[in-house]
């Protein structure tokens, strides 16, 4: 009986049969060493996964469980370096920046001896002169001592580049001489600092760019006095400076730092719906720190903007007075009579450069005036309170009473 369908094939046989014919392919010696030799190295391998993770586990586990000794030297110290903390660093990272000076053996040096002192949790941003290879409970001990930090800059609202000097004789220092002061450290004994005249050279003829002006400010900068012309670029605020700068090195550090606080209050970005180029806002925003205090900053923005729109001369005492260095915001009809840039009774529009550093709330006051139709004002109160006035003949009479008042 034919089987044409394979009804009565066992497919068993069939595959048993079909094996049979096909040659049987032999492995090469060479095949089965090769093959050998991977599975050792994949064997290899997975013992050093193995061993790597277990090492790192239990390293871990000693971290935590504060298990194992750590390297720390002994002593107080060999020779002097500075370390910066920089804002928001914690306690390890702080650590971590003594190890890489070479100040402390180990980071855990530094970290198990603060554990015991709560002020390294108070450490400021800054510069801090230091010793090399001092043992972790000197350098914690030195870290928080007041007398250890260097390179601090307070500008106050107002303070200009240069030092004023009053009737009295008194000399209020400027920017110049505060950074100078800054950069002074007294290291392994010596104390060096970068002088005031190199500072203001480099201030005067170095390259706006090298000096971290801001693109913004770069054309104006060019165009300006040479002794003025970084006038107002420095705001007001706290600069942390490295000692071992140079003077150019030194300007770059306080500028670059200030454009970022401009630019966090509106220079150039807010300037837009002023009507005035970012840099003029920025003098305007030095004269509304020089003429009022910052109840009135809205108020005197407002007169600057009513003035320069009439077009009417500003006719501020304290555009004069910059260019005189003097303290005081009075002024003489000799000094106002006088012909410059600066002198705003003789000349139209704003000076060429701010008058001074100004504060963020004069900067805010500059892009956002209050709303008014002032074109006068002046001081009326002792404490510095400034009446306004719309009219020549009601500024007469504040002036008037302020002066009968004993106000100036």
């Amino acid at each position: 009986m034919s089987d044409d369908l394979g009804l009565f094939t066992d497919p068993d046989v069939d595959v048993e049969r079909e094996q049979r014919r096909r040659p049987v392919k032999r492995e090469s010696a060479a095949a089965r060493k090769a093959k050998k030799r991977k599975k050792t190295i994949l064997w290899i391998v997975v013992g050093l996964v193995l061993t790597l993770g277990m090492g790192g586990a239990y390293y871990g586990y000693r971290e935590l469980r504060g298990i194992g000794s750590w390297d720390d030297y002994s002593g107080a110290g060999e020779t002097d370096v500075i370390i910066e903390v920089k804002d928001g660093d914690p306690v390890s990272e702080i650590a971590s920046t003594l190890q890489k000076n070479n100040v402390v053996a180990s980071a855990r040096a530094f970290t198990e001896a603060s554990k015991t002192d709560q002020r390294v949790t108070q450490i400021q941003p800054g510069f801090y002169v230091m010793k090399t290879k001092m043992s972790g409970a000197n350098a914690v001990l030195r870290m928080v001592d007041p007398k250890s930090k260097v390179g601090a800059l307070q500008v106050v609202g107002g303070t200009i580049l240069r030092d004023l000097t009053g009737q009295d004789g008194k000399v209020v220092p400027g920017i110049y001489t505060q950074l100078s002061q800054a950069s002074c450290t007294d290291k392994n004994g010596t104390k060096t600092c970068v002088p005031v005249e190199e500072i203001k050279a480099a201030a005067e003829t170095a390259d706006p760019v090298a000096l971290g002006v801001p693109e913004w400010a770069i054309a104006d900068v060019k165009a300006a006095p040479a002794e003025f012309r970084l006038e107002g670029l420095i705001m007001r605020g706290v600069y942390q400076v490295n000692p071992g700068l140079s003077a150019t090195e030194l300007l770059r550090s306080v500028i670059t730092s200030s454009a970022q606080k401009l630019q966090g209050f509106g220079i150039p970005s807010g300037t837009a719906d002023t009507g005035f180029r970012p840099y003029e806002v920025l003098i305007m925003s030095s004269l509304v720190e020089k003429e009022g205090i910052t109840k009135d900053f809205g108020k005197v923005s407002r007169v600057i903007y009513n003035r320069l729109k009439t077009p009417m001369k500003l006719q501020f005492d304290s555009t004069v007075n910059y260019k005189l260095l003097q303290p005081h915001i009075r002024t003489s009809d000799e000094n106002r009579n006088a012909a410059g840039p600066y002198n705003t009774y003789a000349t139209s529009g704003l000076p060429p450069t701010p008058i001074g550093s100004p504060s963020r709330e004069a900067i805010e006051a500059a892009l956002k005036p209050e709303a008014g139709e002032w074109m006068y004002f002046v001081k009326c109160q002792k404490d510095g309170t400034s009446c306004f006035a719309v009219s020549k003949e009601e500024h007469d009479k504040n002036d008037l009473k302020a002066r009968q008042e004993g106000v100036f």
